[in-house]
């Protein structure tokens, strides 16, 4: 599983500037949109969009400074507060769209479509993130403990398909959410939240797995 192993973890700060500059670009059009859209339901819209930010800072400090061999949460703490910002980006979306239920003005008929769509492949990716990948190992164990490191790559379930399935397929749920309430304003926050996430994982995230796995490991 593993190949050419970075020789020291990557610095607190590595590929946190590109981060920024990526979030603040994402920020810049999701405003934009919002504006357009209205500016329905600032607080519910901001709320949402602050959890997503929140969360993926929460991630990479944590990551860092535990790689970095800085003082870091114990691992429980980490996984409890991981779990409750995680929970909080989908109660806040959902807050959101139904307080902007029918902005994205779609037949009833076509929300019960698209639903289905976003939901089933959403469902079956957390299904087996929870059934064969775990959570603990889901939320980042791996840069916490070695054993985690060890174990070989998931090939059941949504993972047969693509080896990231939680990023490409489990955050569909988001954008299901929303169109489900048929809210045009949740739209726009699932859309950030998947393309914040991809963000994180290729300027944050990568550099990490190449660390732990090796420069040409998929886990």
């Amino acid at each position: 599983m593993k190949n050419t192993i970075s020789k020291s973890p990557p610095s607190f700060w590595q590929g946190h500037l590109y981060h920024m500059l990526s979030l603040s670009f994402l920020i810049i059009i999701i405003t934009i949109s919002w504006t357009v859209s209205g500016q329905n339901s600032p607080l519910e819209f901001w709320s949402a969009v602050s959890v997503v930010v929140v969360h993926q800072f929460y991630v990479w400090v944590w990551w860092r400074r535990k790689l970095n061999n800085m003082k870091a949460l114990p691992f429980g703490i980490y996984h409890s507060g991981f779990m409750i910002l995680f929970l909080s980006r989908f109660i806040s979306l959902f807050l959101l769209s139904d307080s902007t239920r029918g902005t994205l003005h779609l037949p009833t008929t076509a929300v019960y479509i698209l639903s289905v769509l976003l939901f089933t492949p959403s469902f079956f990716a957390m299904y087996s993130v929870v059934r064969y990948f775990g959570l603990k190992r889901a939320t980042g164990a791996d840069h916490y403990f070695e054993k985690y490191r060890m174990i070989p790559h998931e090939n059941r379930g949504i993972f047969r398909f693509t080896s990231n399935g939680m990023y490409v397929y489990a955050f569909l749920m988001f954008w299901g959410i929303a169109l489900s309430l048929n809210s045009l304003e949740g739209l726009i926050v699932a859309a950030f939240s998947h393309a914040y996430i991809w963000v994180h994982f290729i300027l944050l995230e990568k550099p990490d797995m190449n660390y732990l796995y090796g420069t040409n490991t998929n886990q």
